[in-house]
């Protein structure tokens, strides 16, 4: 058995079943190595779950320290820092990404507004040729690479996951228009204020924390394989490579490279569920709060094969069913299985993050039998 340690109220005791459940019984053999689930209510950590060993040799206990790299669930912070900028006047939605970053707009890009690109409509979801996968650790390379880049299809007709790419090109938008780092900005403006445990960046001093991650026993299902996908997921540059897990982790790579823990995600989603506050300060106003989760685009996407529901940054439940009852909520999922979610009609927030990954790209069983307990438990 498991130890399980944290806190869950009588009422949820069916999450803390389904939490211990993953360890033993997952579906599809998913069994859990370690993992963390959190939630908030109406902006208050109400369940705190973690177990597990947060290593391989299990050696080292999973604690409430641990961070876990999350991959692409990152997205969903990476999408508030870009909502943080509307709020301050210093982006809209509807304003091109060239009229305030001149060099994106060649080649056929110079009417994408900073929704669409959020909204992964931009045709860049990788390098349309086949690149050093070490570009990736040079930022100014691969920004140079993706301006000068025609898109894959036209811009601001269909969306296509960009699994990397986003991070640099939203990275970039916000450098320009804010003056520091996206990561930087995070850790002084939110994660040092509220205490949130959310790196995009991680000090070198902050690596002993790291749990170690299980890859997973298969490749995720693409579909039809073409040239969007390709250039996505299956170049060989189509991810950073020939360096080591230490480079990986001190780059800057919103869309990519986020550590965190999983009370730190639920905390920072709850500003979304919550009306734009956190601990009674407010953050987004709720117009802005709208505007960076309604629907921006819906359809087959290009890339990874769902119909979604895309807001600004986030993937909306109406086409999805994983974040709970509301077709409004918003979320991302990770690589292996971890996921930030958000809802407005229940005032919920929650993150899970996990050491043994599995090829699901979206709706991971395990958080899905999560967040069903929760809600049927609420």
């Amino acid at each position: 058995m498991t130890d399980i340690s944290g806190v869950c109220p009588d009422r949820f005791a069916s999450v803390k079943d389904a939490f211990a459940a993953n360890f033993t019984d997952a579906p599809e053999g998913l069994n859990e190595q370690a993992a963390r689930f959190s939630v908030c209510i109406e902006g208050e950590t109400v369940i705190d779950l973690w177990g597990g060993r947060a290593d391989a040799a299990g050696t080292r206990a999973f604690g409430a320290d641990t961070l876990v790299p999350v991959f692409s669930t990152g997205k969903a912070i990476m999408a508030l820092m870009i909502a943080t900028c509307v709020e301050r006047g210093l982006l809209a939605y509807e304003d091109t990404v060239a009229s305030h970053w001149p060099a994106f707009g060649q080649a056929g890009k110079d009417q994408l507004t900073v929704g669409q690109l959020m909204s992964h409509q931009s045709g860049l979801p990788g390098f349309s040729e086949t690149v050093d996968p070490t570009i990736w650790f040079d930022r100014t390379a691969v920004l140079d690479q993706l301006c000068a880049q025609a898109p894959m299809w036209v811009p601001g007709t269909a969306s296509g996951y960009h699994p990397i790419t986003i991070g640099y090109l939203a990275g970039e938008l916000f450098r320009i228009v804010d003056g520091r780092s996206m990561g930087t900005a995070l850790r002084q403006d939110l994660a040092l204020p509220f205490d949130l445990d959310l790196w995009i960046g991680l000090p070198e001093t902050e690596h002993a924390r790291v749990a170690q991650l299980r890859k997973p026993s298969a490749a995720p299902d693409l579909g039809v394989i073409d040239a969007v996908k390709k250039a996505a997921f299956l170049d060989r540059g189509s991810a950073p490579g020939g360096r080591g897990s230490t480079e990986w982790r001190m780059m800057e790579i919103p869309s990519a490279n986020m550590h965190a823990t999983a009370v730190a995600i639920a905390r920072m989603m709850s500003i979304l569920a919550n009306g734009g506050g956190l601990d009674d300060r407010s953050i987004l106003s709720p117009d802005v709060v709208a505007q960076a989760t309604r629907e921006r685009i819906r359809g087959v996407d290009r890339v990874v094969p769902f119909d979604i529901s895309w807001a600004a940054g986030y993937m909306r439940n109406e086409t999805l069913d994983i974040f709970g009852t509301s077709p409004d909520a918003v979320g991302h999922c990770g690589w292996g299985g971890s996921f930030a979610m958000a809802d407005a009609a229940n005032r919920v927030s929650a993150g899970y993050v996990m050491t043994r990954q599995s090829p699901h790209l979206v709706g991971d069983p395990r958080a899905v039998r999560l967040v069903q307990a929760l809600y049927a438990a609420l």
